[in-house]
């Protein structure tokens, strides 16, 4: 991929916020890979990088396990950044020292840079910055200058002109540091010399172009769940082979109200795709009966999700590609060397790669949630399925708590349905990250008309995010609350009360099971 020319290589020490320094340098039209600090030299030399990015991590350098790289990085010619931890890793691998501070720097904090810099060219002298360190920088290695300092911190940032050596003591990644992405692009375009390449429109033409070639006149099948993932890859492949790609749509009855419907609806009308739908709400209901525990959920559906595609495939004959979502936050949170595992990923549903296919297409590989749905406006995919809210792979059964049955599936369904119809019609859908409906299994004693009801409690979810691992809950106006909590108790029957959760991630979790 030619927009793959310009590539910077962020060496991940374990710090929370590795991905998002990634998108980041994406956001900034530059193509970039995280890699385990564990990357030799002689590797980072073969693949051609245009820069280096050292992530944060939670060791202390001194520490005699922490995380080291290759100290043969420095001799590559090649210009490195280094954040937070990975700028005190520069300063100590290169001569300098680094110390624990009596005064730690935790949250806001003010510095002042020298803007004859190149990373802080064009920017203000006095700043606000996110730090987040217990060590700090007692003297800098021999050829670095201090180049911003703040009140306990006597190097914010330096750098070696020189050799292209870059080193924040604060995160440019965060949202709170108030010029992050001007000191980004001041790397990535005036050191690392990148262009902005990285384009979507690019990397739709040139993915459909290397599927063609990859697959030939060779069959493929894709599990569609009518997320964006699934959705932005088939369709990837449908323009590249057309009904060489079959699709298989497991209804499991567990989706939004109407969902199974549209997702037909577009893909079998709209673009011509071969979609095979299973209509298999009843056999997932029947194995679901009476089970009450969320893992329980989990595997069950997962594992009938597994039969019922194995089931539907065997019919199709001999079929060489399984085409995935994967996309690459599913390959990095497994865990990047000594990082710590943020979670497993299994795509469509845990679809085992030795059901007999030749070799599995994942299209979205390298890319982002949000560049996928770049990429699915690119291929014209309605927006309203674009920006479809992130839905659990167990769908609606995370949202019951305690048994499922058809009953509490369909009064889920249409308060779920009035929350997202208010929150569109109030422009909420696009400022909140996250919305949802929970039945929540508490029952509840109100006044309907003249009489006494002990009916449901529905509960509102709605959060903010960056990047889902961490949430406030939205501050929804009260108007808008209201008018929805007003329409679910008038138009969903058994339900007398709805509540809004205001609890964010953590201490909770955005799903409720």
């Amino acid at each position: 991929m030619a927009s793959k020319n310009e590539s910077i290589l962020i060496m991940d020490f374990g710090g929370q916020y590795s991905q998002l320094i990634a998108r980041h340098v994406r956001e900034c039209h530059v193509y970039c890979e995280l890699k385990s600090y564990q990357i030799s030299a002689e590797e980072i030399k073969s693949s051609g990088y245009r820069g280096i990015i050292f992530t944060g991590g939670p060791n202390s350098t001194y520490d005699e396990n922490a995380p080291k790289c290759d100290p043969k990085i420095f001799q590559l010619d090649i210009p490195v950044l280094g954040i937070c931890y990975g700028a005190q890793l520069m300063a100590q691998t290169l001569g300098g020292k680094v110390r624990s501070s009596d005064t730690k720097e935790y949250g806001k904090t003010e510095i002042e840079c020298n803007t004859s810099s190149l990373i802080f060219h064009a920017a203000k002298e006095k700043s606000i910055c996110w730090m987040s360190h217990t060590d700090y920088i007692s003297e800098v290695p021999h050829g670095f200058k201090i180049t911003a300092i703040s009140e306990s911190c006597p190097v914010a940032a330096m750098e070696d002109i020189k050799r292209h050596f870059f080193a924040l003591q604060f995160h440019p990644e965060v949202n709170h540091t108030q010029e992050g992405m001007l000191y980004l692009q001041n790397f990535l375009y005036n050191a690392c010399g990148c262009t902005a390449e990285w384009q979507m429109d690019s990397f739709v033409k040139e993915t459909i172009k290397s599927l063609k070639i990859t697959i030939g006149d060779k069959k493929v099948l894709c599990a569609l769940s009518g997320g964006v993932d699934s959705s932005v890859a088939a369709l990837l492949v449908h323009k590249a082979v057309g009904k060489q790609l079959t699709c298989i749509f497991v209804d499991h009855g567990l989706l939004r109200k109407d969902e199974g419907d549209q997702v037909e609806q577009i893909f079998r009308k709209q673009f011509d795709m071969n979609l095979i739908r299973v209509n298999a709400q009843e056999r997932f209901l029947s194995k679901l009966s009476g089970v009450t525990e969320p893992e329980e959920k989990r595997k069950i559906i997962g594992e009938e999700f597994i039969r019922v595609f194995e089931d539907e495939a065997k019919k199709l004959g001999r079929i060489e590609y399984l085409c995935q979502g994967t996309i690459y936050p599913d390959v990095v949170e497994s865990g990047t060397g000594e990082a710590a595992v943020i979670k497993s990923h299994h795509n469509v549903g845990g679809l085992p790669a030795d059901v007999g296919f030749e070799g599995i297409l994942e299209p979205l590989r390298d890319l982002f949630k949000d560049e996928v749905r770049q990429a699915g406006l690119e291929l014209g995919i309605p927006e309203f399925l674009v920006w479809r809210q992130p839905f659990p792979g167990p769908g609606l059964a995370v949202r019951i708590l305690g048994d499922i049955t058809e009953e509490k599936l369909d009064l889920l369904k249409d308060a779920d349905a009035i929350l997202r119809e208010e929150f569109a019609s109030a422009g909420l859908d696009r400022r909140v990250n996250q919305y949802f409906a929970v039945l929540t299994g508490i029952r509840s004693v109100g006044v309907m008309g003249d009489g006494r009801t002990y009916d449901n409690t529905i509960a509102l979810r709605a959060v903010t995010t960056d990047d889902f691992m961490t949430a406030d809950w939205a501050r929804v106006p009260y108007d808008v609350l209201e008018k929805i909590s007003n329409r679910i108790i008038n138009e969903v029957p058994h339900v007398n009360r709805v509540v809004y959760d205001i609890t964010s991630k953590p201490p909770a979790t955005i799903e409720w099971e």
